[in-house]
C-alpha cells in the first residue's frame, strides 16, 4: 500500500470514517422533533404543542410550569390524536388562539378569566368551557368516539 500524505490508504479511510461519524453527532435534530419545544404565539398568547413519543413528552413536561392550561386530545379508546384544530376564545368571543396541534398535547398561558375551547377532528367539534384563575396548570381532556 502506497502512503498518501504520509498516511497509509487503509488508515486514511479509517480517519475519514471517524471524522464522518464524529460529525454526524453535530447534525441538528430534525425540525419536526423540535417543533413542539418551540414556543409560539397567537394574538400574543404563548403556546406549545406536541407529545408524540417519550422524548417529546419529556420536553413538554419540562415546560409545563410555564403554562396554565393543558389540552389533551384522544379517542375514547385512549388512542392519542394530533393535527387537531384548536381555537380558544375569551368570554367576549374574541379568538385568542387559533392553531393546529402538533400532537396530543397543547399547552398555553392565558390571563385569568373564562374561555371557550373548540377542538375539531375529522369535522367533529368538541367544546369545553374553562375558568383560568392563575398560574396552576389546569388540564382539559377532549375525547372523540372512534369509528
Amino acid at each position: 500500500m502506497k502512503p498518501i500524505f504520509g498516511i497509509k490508504r487503509q488508515s486514511l479511510a479509517q480517519c475519514v470514517a471517524l471524522i464522518l461519524l464524529g460529525s454526524a453527532s453535530l447534525i441538528p435534530v430534525s425540525s419536526a422533533q423540535n417543533t413542539e419545544s418551540i414556543l409560539k404565539t397567537s394574538s400574543g398568547v404563548p403556546y406549545v404543542s406536541g407529545g408524540v413519543g417519550l422524548d417529546s413528552i419529556d420536553r413538554l413536561d419540562a415546560l409545563a410550569s410555564q403554562f396554565n392550561l393543558k389540552l389533551v386530545f384522544a379517542l375514547n379508546t385512549g388512542v392519542y390524536l394530533s393535527d387537531v384544530k384548536v381555537t380558544v376564545a375569551d368570554a367576549r368571543g374574541t379568538t385568542l388562539l387559533d392553531t393546529q396541534s402538533q400532537g396530543p398535547w397543547l399547552m398555553t398561558k392565558l390571563p385569568a378569566g373564562n374561555y371557550q375551547i373548540a377542538a375539531t377532528v375529522a369535522g367533529v367539534t368538541a367544546r369545553r368551557n374553562v375558568a383560568i384563575g392563575g398560574a396552576r396548570l389546569s388540564t382539559v381532556d377532549f375525547r372523540w368516539a372512534s369509528e
